[in-house]
């Protein structure tokens, strides 16, 4: 009875042992990167440029933000007080979209109200183009990342069918599967890629469009400034 129960016991133990062994291996994220084949390389790059524009164009649109509030109202102040030159100083203290067209407008007074409206929107238009710089770019890269993916998996699937060809007899399931799931790595980057991308393209175009509105608003008042001189 006592060799059977130890017979019994080393039985579960092996059976253990033996499940312990056949235990799938668990598949970290940086292995994935990894397996998923030469087609990674350009959605690295895709990454590392979407992420690099959105950074830039933070720190570009934040900078391009920073007018001071009370700054249309001094210029008015001195504008209607004959002072020119002073207002022109007081522009020239600030490197913004809105202060470099109001110093365009300042710098035309004399000339005709249309000649200064024409100046101020040629400006706007200048800068309106820095801006959008390197827009369409991540615009690009939300589009591409994705295709890039799907173009990556496709391969995969037609080197892991062509692996499955080349077998004799039976064709082992984990070569297969393994196959499949490298090749469905580069579509789920590709994914991943190109929604980064697309919301922080969105996102900038948003922060452009309040922007150009402020632009726009501040080129009215300076016009309607110069009329009422």
């Amino acid at each position: 009875m006592i060799i059977t129960q130890i017979s019994t016991d080393g039985q579960m133990m092996a059976d253990s042992l033996s499940l312990m062994e056949k235990a799938p291996e668990s598949i970290g994220l940086m292995d994935l990167m990894i397996k998923g084949g030469y087609m990674m390389i350009p959605l690295y790059i895709l990454f590392v440029l979407a992420v690099f524009i959105f950074v830039e164009k933070v720190i570009t649109l934040k900078k391009a933000g920073k007018s001071p509030k009370n700054l249309m109202d001094q210029v008015k102040i001195l504008v209607q007080a004959g002072k020119i030159e002073q207002a022109k100083m007081l522009c020239q203290q600030e490197d913004t979209p809105v202060v470099n067209m109001i110093q365009k407008g300042l710098e035309r007074i004399g000339s005709p109200l249309k000649n200064i409206e024409v100046s101020i929107e040629n400006v706007g238009k200048i800068e309106i183009y820095k801006l959008e710089k390197n827009l369409g770019l991540l615009a690009t890269v939300a589009g591409a990342a994705p295709m890039i993916g799907f173009l990556g998996t496709v391969a995969g699937m037609i080197r892991a069918f062509i692996g499955v060809a080349q077998e004799e007899g039976m064709v082992s399931p984990k070569l297969l599967s393994t196959g499949i799931y490298e090749a469905m790595i580069t579509t789920a980057t590709g994914l991943v890629v190109g929604i980064i991308a697309y919301l922080g393209y969105n996102y900038l175009v948003t922060q452009v469009s309040k922007l150009v509105h402020s632009m726009e608003y501040s080129s009215i008042e300076f016009i309607d400034l110069l009329q009422d001189k």
